[in-house]
């Protein structure tokens, strides 16, 4: 069975050309033009199950892909968990920091080859579904437990809100506890792919996970900073 798509871009030459493309690839995609008619198909799809993962232009009219996100993570239910790969305006990068540090899971410069759309697609869904793994599936450090079937996260307990992706890279970091990791292998251990040398992506998605799992951000105790190297995942118990 196909994945189905929402595609929430104002631009319709741009939205049909990528539809076709990802209908090729055997991808079943909803298109529209606005952020509140996303949202609510989200919330009460048309007959259909929920999209499996939202394609979402940051330029929209009325309320921006910035505000949509936002929106959406505040969602009941399942609808907030989906995962959001935003298009941004190539050559703004705050954009894409503010929007990782609100809850998209990755995101696509414009103008893009229509074939790493499709890449990122099929990585956020392989995360998505990559929910059971057939051992050792909770890890549980003090109060901090990592259930990888359920992919959830709590602490003391209480559960702890992140995004797919970072809850990719949570795991990624805790099931290599106390080894230093450089910000290339952390990335590619869950996007499969090397990044650019300089992306900052990584650093908001470890700030959104620390304001997430640690009880002092600013002076956290279970993912560590090592200056001109990455970070470790620490093994101390609380």
């Amino acid at each position: 069975m196909s994945s189905q798509l929402l595609m929430i871009e104002d631009d319709r030459r741009l939205a049909q050309m990528v539809i076709e493309y990802l209908t090729q690839s055997g991808l079943q995609v909803q298109h529209v033009g606005d952020g509140e008619t996303g949202l609510a198909l989200l919330q009460h799809p048309e007959g259909g199950p929920t999209p499996e993962l939202v394609v979402l232009d940051l330029m929209l009219p009325g309320i921006d892909g910035l505000e949509v996100c936002r929106r959406i993570r505040a969602l009941p239910g399942a609808a907030a968990r989906v995962p959001v790969l935003m298009l941004t305006a190539k050559g703004d990068p705050m954009d894409r920091v503010i929007g990782l540090e609100i809850g998209a899971d990755d995101y696509l410069p414009k103008p893009f080859e229509p074939r790493e759309l499709l890449a990122r697609i099929r990585a956020l869904l392989r995360r998505r579904e990559a929910g059971s793994v057939p051992a050792a599936n909770v890890l549980r450090f003090g109060q901090l437990e990592i259930d990888r079937d359920a992919r959830t996260v709590t602490v003391a307990g209480q559960p702890a809100d992140l995004t797919s992706y970072q809850f990719d890279l949570l795991v990624a970091m805790a099931e290599r506890a106390g080894r230093v990791l450089t910000r290339e292998q952390i990335m590619e251990a869950v996007r499969g792919r090397e990044l650019e040398a300089f992306d900052r992506s990584i650093d908001v998605h470890m700030g959104r996970i620390r304001a997430a799992i640690e009880a002092d951000a600013k002076n956290p105790r279970r993912i560590l900073t090592v200056r001109g190297v990455g970070y470790v995942f620490a093994r101390q118990q609380d």
